[in-house]
């Protein structure tokens, strides 16, 4: 390893460790979430008014979420510190990040309690009013397409912006690495904005997991490995 870019590497463990924890628990969680075809709203409505844990799961989504773009706004301040001063780029970055987190955290207020709300208002109601609950817990279901469109959307773009800053303070590889992982999160809110959760927006969830770890995973043992 270039002897230049160990103290740089170095200075991202705290970064390094705060995205691989966030993003390994929120697939974590994301795994407990129950299942079923979510384009169905008529089947997958009475399967989520049964779950008993789902307000405990969209909490820990969350909460690995705050992690990870928290260590996301770590990254941006220390490629900027490599810098010696603040650039124009980290704060795109760090501002299109907190974007990110308020779009995220509307989503699970809309997820994670009001649709709740509605789908069990919906298996409790009486057969003359199931229609007029069905229709508001669709229409909690489509507002929720759309603030996970936007929030992919500004998550891409800020694993985009970071990407730039990576390829400037480290190595092109890497940063090729970290676009990918942006562009699939790109094409997961053009997919959720146009198809809602379709197999097509699955396929793009679980590429953005595979290609976020593993530049994440890279990236924490390099730091961990570099000596100052």
């Amino acid at each position: 390893m270039d002897n230049t870019l160990k103290p740089r590497l170095a200075a991202l463990r705290p970064a390094a460790l705060l995205l691989l924890a966030g993003q390994i628990l929120y697939v974590a969680f994301t795994l407990l979430h129950a299942g079923g075809n979510a384009n169905d709203h008529h089947s997958i409505f009475a399967i989520y008014a049964e779950d008993d844990a789902w307000f405990a799961v969209h909490a820990g989504q969350f909460g690995a979420m705050a992690i990870l773009l928290t260590g996301l706004i770590v990254l941006f301040l220390d490629l900027d510190a490599i810098h010696g001063a603040p650039t124009r780029l980290g704060l795109a970055g760090i501002a299109t990040t907190v974007v990110a987190f308020a779009l995220y955290g509307g989503l699970q207020a809309v997820d994670g309690v009001a649709l709740k709300r509605a789908v069990n208002a919906l298996a409790d109601s009486a057969e003359a009013e199931s229609a007029s609950r069905f229709a508001g817990a669709e229409a909690l279901r489509w507002l929720e397409w759309g603030m996970r469109s936007y929030h992919d959307f500004a998550l891409g773009l800020a694993l985009v912006a970071s990407a730039v800053a990576v390829a400037r303070a480290l190595a092109w590889a890497t940063a090729m690495l970290i676009a990918s992982s942006g562009s699939a999160y790109l094409a997961q809110g053009w997919l959720v904005g146009v198809e809602g959760f379709s197999a097509e927006h699955s396929v793009a969830i679980v590429l953005s997991w595979i290609l976020s770890v593993a530049w994440m995973s890279w990236m924490a043992i390099a730091a961990f490995r570099s000596h100052t």
